[in-house]
């Protein structure tokens, strides 16, 4: 996961050009983090506490 850079005053501003054509942004605890989807997985965000703790993927291939 790649982490994204906000502004003094919270402001997001990201460049959809830059991004991957199929990606996932996670904003947790005043961080913002951006990763690309897998072709095939069950991507999972795990949180506790209303946080986000923990983010997983199970890759697989269609047979």
């Amino acid at each position: 996961m790649k982490e994204l850079n906000m502004t003094i005053d919270g402001i997001l501003k990201v460049d959809t050009m830059e991004l991957p054509e199929n990606c996932v942004i996670i904003l947790s605890q005043g961080k913002t983090k951006v990763a690309e989807l897998p072709a095939f997985a069950e991507t999972k965000i795990v949180t506790h506490q209303g946080q986000v703790k923990r983010v997983k993927w199970d890759e697989g291939e269609e047979f």
